[in-house]
């Protein structure tokens, strides 16, 4: 079946006719209490409206409960006050990351946008952040006229890995 060429194309998946720069990489733009955040797409599993939160007692502060993702237990955290965003909102959707064989659910605000990004994009973070928000973020990046944090994606799993075994909690 051939597919009439006309169809449109998404922003995102539209190539330079230059090519794709070098040290450029595809980032999934989510929103967490009206801030942004950049997560590499490569990290990014799927993303689901929240239809109900699970609560599982004892579990770290981060994690907010567990979701049912298509038979799939995903725990599921909340990082708006480890990132020092706004709580003020509650959260509709949810972004699965994964890094190994792990995988947890951030909860987001929005439906994420996806775009390329340029070395230029990424900025020096010159102190500017809080102690616990530069364990989970590896920098800052620009969006047009917006500044965000890109998400460091082990550093997040392992902080949620160690809080369940602090707790003594059974790892899903």
């Amino acid at each position: 079946m051939q597919l009439p060429c006309d169809l449109p194309r998404l922003v995102s998946d539209a190539e330079s006719d230059h090519g794709t720069p070098t040290g450029s990489w595809k980032a999934c733009l989510v929103r967490l209490g009206g801030e942004l955040f950049a997560i590499d797409l490569r990290q990014v599993q799927e993303v689901f409206e929240l239809d109900a939160i699970t609560p599982v007692p004892g579990m770290p502060a981060s994690l907010v409960g567990v979701a049912n993702v298509r038979g799939t237990v995903v725990p599921l955290a909340d990082l708006r006050v480890s990132l020092g965003a706004s709580p003020s909102i509650t959260p509709r959707y949810a972004v699965v990351v994964r890094h190994d064989a792990h995988h947890i659910g951030l909860l987001i605000d929005e439906v994420p946008e996806i775009r390329w990004m340029l070395p230029e994009d990424r900025l020096d973070p010159s102190g500017t952040m809080g102690i616990e928000a530069r364990a989970l973020l590896s920098g800052l990046i620009r969006v047009e006229n917006r500044v965000g944090g890109m998400l460091e994606i082990p550093a997040l799993v392992a902080s949620v890995e160690a809080g369940m075994e602090t707790n003594n909690i059974v790892k899903p």
